[in-house]
């Protein structure tokens, strides 16, 4: 049986590199796509897979690719600067869309092509990795288990593992922009670290601080809860200086320490090592209430985000082309339930409370 094809763009980037080298586990088989054309011949050769390369902005090629595949994986950001180019291409073509994106923007931005993804019956499905799979999957679990829920928090931390530098980058460009939280079901722009916790996550007490992550959008669409909030993992440091951040969010949002901020990240190793990402884990926890102040608590343990991306967005890339695909703008847990978190390997149920 021949494996399944579905291009991968932005292949040549280190969580691209992951899912090209892990999709043959799956029974499917990338064609690598990017700009960057000496990165992508050398990558084809190293892994014996197919290759196009083009530019994003080259509307032909892009479309002429996206017509030979059912599905695309888009692996290139920042996707704030080439989500609508691929959107759009995939409702000309009819091609099923997933990426590996976070960023609350580029959620509501794809929201917007709900009724033509419907109308074309396509269906885009941004955030399949570990932004925003586990939390959006949790969220729901809560939500069927609490109808009335009101509120919901969640938050993750990992005990190692690094960053890659379309993640770092990513960062980088939304620097000076404070965070986001959803109260009475509007996203409102709080400080970052506005909020605090104390969670034992994997066997210790860890301390968390508020964030502005994708489930400020998507788990909303989700479950309808009108208050949410997310956290992550921080020093008690960071979080005093954050208190600050008030007086320098201005130099943080020119280009110019943005730049340098830049230059010294791809002056970095690309990602976390093999080994590393081998030796980390990931804690996900939430919690809901309702009006009578009765809480909900659940709590996951997975791989380190980026192998959690490769095998998630490998394991949904299958279920599109096997057929299942439900037409418009999704959410991971509203395209395939809550039960999707338990199919993704390395996942364990830590508690239900």
């Amino acid at each position: 049986m021949s494996k399944q094809p579905f291009l991968l763009y932005g292949a040549n980037g280190y969580t691209g590199r992951l899912i090209a080298r892990m999709a043959g586990d799956y029974g499917l088989e990338p064609v690598l796509a990017g700009r960057n054309e000496t990165a992508i011949r050398e990558m084809a050769a190293e892994l014996q897979l197919p290759f196009r390369v083009f530019d994003l902005n080259d509307t032909a090629k892009l479309h002429e690719a996206l017509s030979s595949v059912t599905l695309v994986v888009h692996a290139a950001g920042p996707f704030k600067d080439t989500v609508v180019q691929m959107t759009e291409a995939c409702l000309q073509t009819g091609t099923h869309y997933l990426d590996i994106n976070g960023d609350i923007e580029v959620f509501e931005r794809c929201k917007q092509y709900d009724a033509a993804a419907k109308q074309k019956g396509v269906m885009l499905l941004p955030g399949a990795g570990f932004d925003v799979v586990p939390t959006d999957c949790l969220a729901l679990q809560l939500k069927n288990q609490m109808p009335d829920a009101e509120t919901l928090e969640l938050a993750f931390a990992s005990n190692g593992g690094g960053v890659s530098h379309g993640t770092a980058l990513t960062i980088t460009s939304k620097l000076g922009q404070g965070g986001c939280e959803r109260i009475e079901g509007k996203m409102v722009r709080k400080p970052i670290g506005r909020k605090k916790l104390s969670l034992e996550l994997g066997g210790r007490k860890r301390f968390l601080i508020s964030i502005p992550w994708g489930d400020i959008s998507t788990a909303y669409t989700t479950t309808g809860i009108k208050n949410i909030t997310v956290y992550t993992q921080a020093t008690a440091k960071a979080y005093y200086l954050l208190k600050t951040q008030f007086l320098f969010n201005w130099l943080l949002r020119t280009e110019w320490v943005r730049n340098i901020i830049r230059r010294k990240i791809k002056q970095r190793a690309a990602g976390p090592s093999d080994e590393m990402r081998a030796n980390a884990r990931t804690w996900v926890w939430g919690i809901t209430t309702n009006s009578a102040q009765k809480k909900l608590e659940a709590q996951i343990s997975c791989a380190d985000g980026y192998t959690f991306t490769a095998h998630s967005c490998l394991h949904i890339a299958r279920k599109v082309l096997e057929g299942n695909h439900p037409p418009g703008y999704q959410t991971p847990a509203s395209a395939y339930g809550a039960a999707l978190l338990y199919e993704i390997e390395g996942v364990k149920r830590e508690s239900v409370l």
